[in-house]
């Protein structure tokens, strides 16, 4: 993910290995552009009308879900009304207020549970950029499954997801670069890659080319 993100939080209440300051928008966004329109705009409709939705089912204001999240008021107001973008690490945030899963908040609505999301959560800034959450299955808390691609030049903080977690990459086409803190790690296509969730990474793409790789989250 994205994202996170990219993404899982919680399931019976126990929310991920992080904390969360005041934030405003970040890079990591949910954006809308003229790449993938249909899908862009579907994915802000699922999310404001499951923000919603959930909200109501709690019995929250929109304030009191700003004072729990850390966000404002004014951008949970837009992003239940579709009016704005939303960062990975947004959605994370209102997801461990809430105390539910990222997926049951990017989801369709219609959707009976998460193990077909197949939600396009995350674009960068080169094209091709993107990152897709395809579903989620049982675990401790949640695992993820995402399919992501990073256009020439481009890249994607990923923050700490928990103590116990773990991420799974296998990189289809391309190197795609892992970097944690001042330590790299290249990964080849058709070459994998295991490591603990609990510190943050960047997935960066160097090369003139697209990378494209499978990301499981196991939470």
């Amino acid at each position: 993910m994205h994202i996170n993100h990219f993404p899982g939080l919680v399931v019976g209440g126990k929310p991920r290995y992080r904390s969360y300051p005041v934030v405003g928008f970040s890079m990591s966004n949910i954006l809308r552009s003229q790449r993938h329109v249909s899908d862009r705009s579907d994915v802000l409709a699922n999310v404001g009308k499951n923000l919603r939705r959930l909200r109501d089912e709690r019995d929250l204001s929109q304030t009191a879900l700003a004072q729990m999240s850390g966000l404002s008021r004014r951008m949970i107001s837009a992003i239940e009304g579709g009016e704005t973008n939303v960062s990975l690490a947004s959605i994370d945030r209102l997801a461990v207020a809430l105390s539910v899963t990222f997926s049951e908040i990017v989801r369709p609505p219609d959707a009976a549970d998460g193990r077909r999301v197949n939600s396009l959560a995350w674009q960068g800034k080169a094209a091709g950029s993107e990152a897709r959450l395809l579903g989620t299955a049982p675990s401790t808390k949640e695992t993820e499954l995402w399919l992501w691609s990073l256009g020439p030049g481009d890249s994607h903080r990923s923050e700490a997801h928990s103590e116990i977690g773990h991420e799974m990459i296998f990189v289809v086409d391309g190197l795609l670069i892992i970097e944690f803190g001042n330590d790299e790690f290249h990964v080849a296509g058709g070459d994998f890659k295991i490591f603990s969730s609990a510190s943050p990474c960047t997935f960066i793409n160097r090369q003139p080319t697209p990378v494209r790789f499978v990301r499981c989250v196991v939470l």
